[in-house]
C-alpha cells in the first residue's frame, strides 16, 4: 500500500516550505493546509505537525481519543488528517486505560470535547483466552462485548452531547481451521469477524459513526496496517506506517460530520470516461465497452460514477472539445454506462479547465472547494491545482482500471448516510438549470418567480424527515446563520420540548420537487414572550427566489400562535457563512448588539407585523 497514493508526492523542497511557513507569524490556516494536501509519509507527517503546533492559526476542533492500546503515535496523523480538510484539531488522550474512569467523572475535560473515538483492539472487547470456549459460551461472550460497548456510548453521550466514532477491530488473530473458519464459533478470528457485523448493527441502532479499519484491512492486507513485533513490544495496534492513512480516515468523519465533504464530481472526457479522442477518433472509434480490455476498465468508471451520481453525488463535464464531439458519445455510442441526463452540469470548449470549473461551480451555485475534478492528463491536474487550490485533484493512475479505485480511496465524498433526497440531487440541479434558462426568458425576477408556480411546504420536524434534517444542519454552510451542528438524538429532544420550534421546509414548482431545503429551529428567549431563533438555514439551491422571506412568515405566525411578542435572531460568522451577514437587516430586524467576531444579535417585534411579500403559495403540511 502506498499511503494517501491519490495525492501528488511532496515536492524537494516541501519542508523549506513547510519551514517558511511557521516562520511566518501572519500564516493562515489556508497556508499550513496546502502543505498537507501532499503524499507524506510518518516523518513528514510528524514533521509538519510539530511546526503546526507553534502556529496558532485556525480554532481548535475538540477530539478526545479513547484507546486501549497506545496511541500517541497515531496523534500526528490525527492532527495533520484534520489539517488536510481545514481543520484545526486538539487531541485529549486520557491516561492509558483511564478513559472509563474519565466518563464518569463530574469535571472531566470529555465533557468539553466535539468527538470522541473508540479506539479498541479485540483483546479489550473479547479477551485473549476464547479458544477453549463452548458454542453458547462464545455467543454469551460476544453479546456482553457489544453490551459494553453500547453502555459505553452511553456514557459518552451522557458526558458530551458530541459526535462519537467508533473504530471497527483489526483482524490480528491468525485462522486454526483455515478457510472454514466460520465452524468453531470459539475462533478468535470468528469472533472478531461477528463483533465488526454486530458493531455495525449497534452503530446504526444508536447514531454512532463507524472508523471500518477491517475494510481497510481487507483491501490493503493486515500487515499494511498492524506489525505483530510492535504490538507486543509497544502496545500499538496500529503501526507507525499507516499513521497518515489513519489520521485521514479520521478527519474524513469528523469532516463529513461537519458538511465538509465534497458535492460534486468533475469529470473530463478523452481518456478519462473513454478512451481516445472522441474529435479525433469519432464515436465509433473510442475505447469503451466490452471485449476490449482498455474500454472495460474506462466503463467500469463510468459504472463507478453513476453509483455516486446516485447516491447523491453531482456529476459535471468539464473538457477541452468542440461541444457537439464532447456530446457525440452520450448521444450515440452503445456501450456508454452515462447519460447526457446524468450530467447536471455539460461543459465543453477550448477554455482552460480552471475557468470552466468556476464556471461549473457558479451554475451550480456551490464553492469552488466542494468539487472534485477528474482528469487524466498531468498538465492539467497540475494547471487546476496552482490555479484553484481549494479543488480536490485526485493523482489518477495511467492504467484507467484503477481509476475507481483511486477516487474511492481518497474518500472525497464520504457520507454518514443515505437519505431518500441523495438519489434525486442531480436530477434536482438540471432542474435548476432549466429555472436559470426560464429566468433568461423574463425580463425582470419577480415575473420569473411568478410564473414557475412555486409552492414552500411546512411542517414540523417528524421522524419521518429527521434523517435529511439533521443531514441539513450538519452539511450546509453558506446560508446557514449560526452554524450549529445537532446529531439525531440532540434534534428528537428539541422536537419532544414544548416550548420548542422546529420547522421543515420543502419547495416545489413547476420544473420539480426541490425536496427539504430549509430548517428553523426556535428556542425560548430570555422572556416567556420572545423566540431565539438558534438555526437557521437553507439550502443553497434555491437561493434568490425569496423563499427567506416567506420562511420568516411562517416563523412570525407561529411564534405568535404561542404568545411570543418578539424574535430574536443571531449571526455567528464562519469561515463560508458571509452570504448571510447582513440576512436579519433585510427581513427588517433591528441590530440589538454586535460581538469583537463581526457576529451580531438582531430583534424583530411581531405586534403590527405584516408579511413579507413572497411569490409562492404557503401550505401547512399537517402532522
Amino acid at each position: 500500500m502506498t499511503a494517501l497514493h491519490w495525492l501528488p508526492p511532496a515536492p524537494p523542497d516541501w519542508l523549506e516550505q513547510v519551514r517558511a511557513v511557521a516562520a511566518n507569524p501572519a500564516a493562515s490556516l489556508s497556508d499550513w493546509r496546502a502543505l498537507a494536501q501532499l503524499r507524506l509519509d510518518f516523518v513528514q507527517t510528524a514533521r509538519l505537525d510539530k511546526l503546526l503546533a507553534r502556529s496558532g492559526a485556525g480554532a481548535p476542533l475538540r477530539l478526545a481519543v479513547l484507546s486501549s492500546s497506545s496511541a500517541e503515535h497515531l496523534l500526528p496523523g490525527l492532527r495533520v488528517g484534520a489539517l488536510r480538510h481545514g481543520m484545526r484539531l486538539a487531541i485529549h488522550l486520557p491516561a492509558y486505560g483511564q478513559y472509563l474512569q474519565q466518563l464518569l467523572e463530574p469535571d472531566s475535560p470529555l465533557r468539553k470535547v466535539d468527538a470522541m473515538l473508540f479506539a479498541f483492539d479485540s483483546a479489550h472487547l473479547i479477551g485473549t483466552d476464547t479458544d477453549g470456549l463452548s458454542d453458547a459460551a462464545a455467543e454469551a461472550l460476544l453479546a456482553e462485548a457489544v453490551r459494553r460497548l453500547r453502555q459505553t456510548w452511553r456514557l459518552a453521550r451522557a458526558c458530551a452531547p458530541c459526535q462519537l466514532i467508533q473504530q471497527t477491530l483489526l483482524q490480528v488473530s491468525p485462522a486454526a481451521l483455515g478457510s472454514n473458519e466460520q465452524r468453531w464459533a470459539a475462533s478468535p478470528k470468528r469472533l472478531t469477524e461477528r463483533i465488526n457485523q454486530a458493531l455495525r448493527a449497534a452503530a446504526d441502532a444508536d447514531g454512532v459513526d463507524l472508523l471500518a479499519l477491517d475494510d481497510q484491512c481487507a483491501l490493503h492486507g493486515l500487515a499494511a496496517w498492524h506489525d505483530p513485533k510492535l504490538w507486543h513490544r509497544a502496545k500499538q495496534q496500529v503501526s507507525p506506517q499507516a499513521a497518515p492513512l489513519y489520521g485521514e480516515l479520521v478527519a474524513r468523519l469528523l469532516a463529513a460530520r461537519r458538511g465538509g465533504s465534497a458535492k460534486c464530481l468533475v469529470l473530463d472526457l478523452d481518456n478519462t470516461l473513454w478512451g481516445g479522442v472522441v474529435g479525433d477518433d469519432g464515436v465509433a472509434g473510442i475505447a469503451l465497452g466490452q471485449g476490449d480490455a482498455v474500454g472495460e476498465a474506462h466503463l467500469a468508471f463510468q459504472r463507478y460514477a453513476r453509483g455516486l451520481a446516485r447516491r447523491g453525488v453531482i456529476l459535471a463535464v468539464c473538457s477541452k472539445n468542440a461541444e457537439e464531439n464532447a456530446l457525440a458519445p452520450f448521444l450515440h455510442h452503445p456501450e456508454m454506462a452515462l447519460g447526457r441526463a446524468d450530467i447536471a452540469c455539460f461543459v465543453a470548449n477550448w477554455d482552460d479547465k480552471a475557468s470552466n470549473l468556476r464556471r461549473i461551480a457558479a451554475e451550480l451555485n456551490i464553492g469552488l472547494d466542494a468539487l472534485v475534478f477528474a482528469d487524466d492528463n498531468a498538465f492539467e491536474r497540475n494547471q487546476v491545482r496552482c490555479a484553484l487550490p481549494m479543488v480536490a485533484v485526485p493523482e489518477l493512475p495511467d492504467d484507467p482500471a484503477l481509476y475507481a479505485a483511486c477516487i474511492a480511496e481518497a474518500g472525497y465524498f464520504e457520507s454518514l448516510g443515505l437519505t431518500g433526497e441523495d438519489s434525486a440531487r442531480g436530477g434536482q440541479y438540471q432542474e435548476n438549470l432549466q429555472r436559470q434558462a426560464a429566468r433568461a426568458a423574463h425580463a425582470d425576477l419577480d415575473g420569473y418567480l411568478e410564473s414557475i408556480g412555486m409552492t414552500l411546504e411546512w411542517a414540523r420536524v417528524d421522524e419521518l424527515n429527521l434523517a435529511r434534517v439533521v443531514q441539513l444542519i450538519n452539511k450546509t454552510n453558506q446560508f446557514n446563520l449560526c452554524t450549529r451542528r445537532y446529531q439525531a438524538d440532540e434534534v428528537r429532544a428539541l422536537m419532544a420540548a414544548p416550548d420548542a420550534l422546529l420547522l421543515q421546509l420543502r419547495l416545489r414548482d413547476r420544473f420539480g420537487d426541490n425536496g427539504i431545503i430549509a430548517v428553523v429551529i426556535g428556542l425560548p428567549g430570555a422572556g416567556a414572550a420572545e423566540l431565539r431563533l438558534d438555526t437557521w438555514l437553507m439550502s443553497c439551491r434555491v437561493l434568490g427566489r425569496k423563499v427567506e422571506m416567506a420562511t420568516l412568515n411562517i416563523v412570525a405566525a407561529e411564534a405568535a400562535r404561542r404568545g411570543v411578542r418578539r424574535l430574536l435572531g443571531h449571526y455567528r460568522p464562519s469561515e463560508k457563512n458571509a452570504l448571510v451577514s447582513e440576512h436579519y437587516r433585510k427581513l427588517g430586524f433591528a441590530l440589538r448588539a454586535t460581538a469583537p467576531d463581526g457576529g451580531s444579535e438582531w430583534l424583530l417585534e411581531l405586534d403590527g407585523y405584516a408579511p413579507r411579500a413572497a411569490p409562492m403559495t404557503i401550505k401547512e403540511i399537517p402532522p
